[in-house]
């Protein structure tokens, strides 16, 4: 496993937007979505403007080279009767998985939930992503059992 000094992980930045969005448009590729570049672009900035809603965390290696990313999405659960940090993404590039830079973006997840007053960081995955489901059960407590579902509002797409 990579020490910390072979990688950083950060609070992504205004200067960090240029190199996150390629981690994020690779992120819905693989999930077969296809969202527009000025998209991800404006929600990269909502969370750099008003940070209430979320943020995002890149890791970068000792050149400045953008290896993977995470975003987290501040929310509650009712079932726990506490607020709740989910990480709604995360990804790695192809050359830097199997280096510890996905464990190392799930812990700085874990301490920045923890940092925000957090007792529980929860994410899912697809039901067919293998390779994130080992790095996952070595890492969780328990996963989970329930079924994701999504509903349109009818509104357009922006």
């Amino acid at each position: 496993m990579p020490t910390e000094s072979e990688f950083d992980i950060s609070a992504v930045t205004r200067d960090d937007l240029a190199d996150l969005l390629p981690l994020m448009r690779a992120y819905c590729t693989f999930y077969e979505s296809d969202p527009s570049d000025e998209d991800l672009r404006a929600m990269s900035r909502a969370f750099l403007e008003t940070g209430a809603g979320g943020t995002q965390l890149i890791a970068r290696d000792t050149t400045g080279g953008a290896l993977g990313h995470a975003t987290m999405l501040w929310s509650w659960d009712t079932t726990l009767a506490q607020p709740l940090a989910v990480m709604e993404d995360l990804f790695v590039t192809a050359q830097a998985r199997g280096r510890g830079v996905g464990a190392g973006l799930i812990d700085a997840c874990r301490q920045l939930a923890a940092d925000r007053g957090m007792q529980w960081l929860a994410w899912e995955t697809a039901p067919d992503n293998e390779t994130a489901q080992r790095l996952y059960d070595g890492l969780a407590d328990r996963a989970g059992t329930w079924l994701a579902y999504r509903l349109s509002t009818d509104r357009p797409a922006t």
